[in-house]
């Protein structure tokens, strides 16, 4: 057979372009298959690892913040001068413990006339309560006897000046005298009417006396006189508050944050808040009571948290140490920082206040159930394709396939397997070089 020369063909550019085009196919279906050859070959065992069943402690990790378990700033029931502050920021009180005093001077003066008042009403009710003595009924009936003897005198006079009137009467009908000496007779007359009448008054009183005496105090009598003494009881009462009042004392026990006014200021009721940022110069110190730890919890955690739970907490400032605590309330209401929703879990530490401060940063481990056989892979081998998470496994021919499953708690660097594995499963942990998640499928075996 002739081969046909390019000149003698005619249009000998286009045999010559589908011949480079072929030439061209078959070294690329070559080289894609040398490259496929090549990417296909690595240690499996290198890159991955087996899901193993191993006991796992639940762990819920979170940040908090040590705080008070709650301030005050201690402020006077009433306005007034501060005279005395007997304690320094931070210094540890107990409650009742004496934080200042007020001036009290004219509260203290009321509390002494007050007592006085007391003492009186407390004597006489006593003398009501105890009777008559017979010394008493004695006197009383030698003051009826002057009193009547009085009368009988009064009596005397009384008759005389009434004579003597009649006797100037007919003198003056006469002539014989004027009428001064007749008017004069007539106001003697009625001096010595007027202390008739006295005279039998006292007589009656003294005889009433001597009665009573005899028969004993009466119960309106005593009843009177123990409602003046229960009356100057609560005028003393008022006095004494208003002077317990000018002392200033701890509520509970806790330690000294802030000393806001010192000897000689002017200090107000107005300042009663519960936190320290809200306090004015109207306050006197700021009191906080023990220490606890407030976490925030991710919504998705907040199942595994409940109150008495164990809790481990490590400080910022000590991050060597490990300190004791349990979950005192899980807040029912849940919070929201920059779009992650959160609960607020309050924890109660068990030691290490002696070194822990408000307001230090600390991290915290709850400590939850005990699985005796979970399903773990290490938690890097855990990556995310379309929202569903998952690990990569190798498939037939070398290929990497994306396996979804159902994910469990967290712990360190482990993370447990729910659905998606079984035991001795291989996943990757680090990709075969030239390999990225771009080239991975979906698993639709399993």
């Amino acid at each position: 057979m002739q081969v046909p020369f390019i000149g003698k063909v005619r249009r000998p550019w286009v045999w010559l372009l589908a011949g480079l085009t072929a030439a061209a196919v078959i070294a690329g279906t070559a080289g894609l298959g040398l490259w496929r050859s090549r990417q296909g070959a690595y240690d499996v065992e290198a890159f991955t690892t087996p899901a193993a069943v191993e006991p796992l402690t639940v762990r819920v990790t979170a940040s908090g913040t040590v705080r008070p378990v709650q301030t005050v700033n201690l402020s006077p029931e009433n306005a007034g001068i501060l005279a005395e502050v007997f304690v320094e920021q931070g210094d540890r009180v107990e409650a009742g413990q004496l934080i200042a005093r007020m001036n009290s001077r004219d509260t203290a003066a009321q509390v002494q006339q007050n007592q006085a008042a007391v003492a009186e009403a407390e004597a006489a009710l006593a003398d009501l309560r105890r009777g008559s003595r017979p010394d008493e009924i004695s006197q009383a009936e030698a003051a009826v006897a002057a009193n009547r003897a009085q009368v009988r005198d009064a009596q005397a006079r009384l008759e005389l000046a009434t004579s003597d009137l009649a006797r100037r009467q007919q003198l003056f009908d006469r002539g014989a005298v004027a009428a001064t000496d007749l008017d004069t007779a007539a106001r003697e007359q009625r001096s010595a009417q007027a202390a008739l009448e006295q005279a039998q008054a006292r007589v009656t009183e003294s005889e009433r006396r001597v009665d009573d005496l005899r028969s004993g105090p009466r119960q309106e009598a005593i009843a009177q006189s123990e409602a003046r003494l229960a009356q100057a009881r609560a005028q003393l009462d008022g006095a004494q508050i208003r002077q317990d009042e000018s002392l200033i004392r701890a509520p509970f026990s806790g330690i000294v944050t802030q000393k806001f006014a010192t000897e000689g200021a002017f200090v107000t009721p107005t300042t009663s808040a519960s936190e320290l940022s809200s306090a004015t110069s109207t306050a006197i110190v700021a009191l906080a009571e023990d220490l606890e730890v407030l976490a925030e919890v991710p919504e998705a955690d907040i199942a595994l948290i409940e109150p008495g739970q164990t809790v481990e907490v490590v400080a910022d400032a000590f991050p060597d140490q490990t300190f004791a605590g349990r979950v005192k309330l899980v807040a029912p209401e849940a919070i929201q920082r920059q779009n992650v929703t959160l609960f607020q879990v309050r924890i109660d530490l068990l030691d290490g206040k002696d070194l822990l401060r408000s307001n230090m940063n600390v991290n915290v481990a709850f400590i939850g159930d005990q699985l005796a056989n979970a399903l773990v892979v290490p938690s890097v081998a855990v990556v995310t394709q379309a929202g569903q998470s998952g690990v990569l496994v190798p498939g037939t021919n070398r290929d990497i396939v994306f396996q979804p499953v159902t994910l469990g708690p967290q712990v360190g660097n482990q993370i447990q397997i729910v659905d998606g594995l079984v035991e001795g499963d291989r996943v990757f942990v680090d990709l075969p070089p030239g390999r990225s998640l771009e080239n991975i499928t979906l698993r639709q075996d399993r």
